[in-house]
């Protein structure tokens, strides 16, 4: 069976048939998919009942995973997964929808903020592949956000004005936004700010597009209120509508997207109902700029 792709949205993602994930992928299967990534940024899987161990392996075609320490809250003694994948769901240990004072609870509804994965950490994630293992009733969509049709639509100033401008990322920044502010001082270490480039070229195509995050929440060279009214107005501009695709998730859909290329985040849901999501990450192989001023 020969994989196509059928785009849904006039700038990016499309939809994959032809593959069965339950199956290792060929070299050229692999190709396929890869260069689907490079020109749509995200793609669709419908009606893919896999196992965690299923998506780990089909992830590491596109490189190595990336190791999950310094992304949560949750100790690992508190762990719902053990398969190495990401924990997306609502879901304690006990497999119920966390209640709605949990600080874990608190912690993730940072991921209902526009973002790009891994952003906070010095070698950010290349691919985020999610799986929908139990799929809410209400709510719960995905938008993803093209930030190269976003950064093509800008002005010429505005290119040149952020051309070489960088960013401090934090997971303190993103939730600090919504009001959860009580890190412990292991954590406060762990999420200690990282550098990332505001404009990235692409290593494939060479397309250029917005690096944005809600965890970016400084410019270097910038007073704080000044860079972040600048990174607030780019952000309004890159989730304009013309740029987004909303995406209702079916039950084993997965859902594949390049994080130097896009951002998503959740819609809001009903979080007395389980929703059972399982991310693979594949990790990036390199800094968008050099880390030793962050220091």
């Amino acid at each position: 069976m020969t994989i196509a792709i059928r785009q849904l949205h006039p700038h990016f993602f499309g939809e994959v048939s032809g593959v069965d994930l339950r199956e290792p992928l060929t070299p050229q299967q692999a190709a396929a998919i890869e260069a689907g990534m490079d020109e749509y940024a995200v793609l669709l899987f419908r009606d893919q009942d896999i196992s965690d161990e299923q998506q780990l392996a089909f992830a590491i075609n596109f490189g190595e995973r990336e190791k999950a320490r310094g992304g949560t809250v949750t100790k690992k003694v508190d762990y719902r997964l053990s398969s190495g994948l990401n924990d997306v769901s609502n879901l304690g240990k006990d497999g119920k929808p966390l209640p709605r004072d949990h600080r874990t609870h608190l912690f993730n509804l940072g991921n209902c903020l526009w973002h790009s994965d891994s952003s906070f950490r010095p070698i950010p994630a290349k691919f985020s592949l999610l799986s929908a293992r139990v799929v809410n009733p209400t709510g719960g969509n995905t938008e993803f956000a093209d930030m190269r049709a976003a950064y093509d639509a800008l002005d010429d100033q505005t290119k040149a004005e952020i051309e070489d401008m960088i960013c401090e990322h934090s997971l303190m920044y993103s939730r600090g936004s919504l009001g959860f502010v009580d890190y412990t001082e292991e954590e406060k270490q762990m999420f200690k700010p990282v550098l990332q480039r505001l404009v990235r070229t692409h290593p494939v195509h060479g397309r250029k597009s917005l690096y944005l995050s809600s965890h970016a929440g400084a410019i270097l060279g910038m007073s704080v209120p000044e860079g972040r009214l600048l990174l607030r107005d780019l952000t309004e501009h890159a989730t304009r509508p013309e740029f987004v695709y909303v995406h209702k998730w079916t039950l084993h859909d997965l859902v594949m997207w390049d994080n130097r290329q896009t951002m998503h985040r959740v819609r809001r849901y009903d979080q007395s109902q389980p929703r059972d999501m399982r991310r693979a990450t594949v990790a990036g192989t390199e800094p968008t700029v050099k880390q030793q001023a962050a220091e």
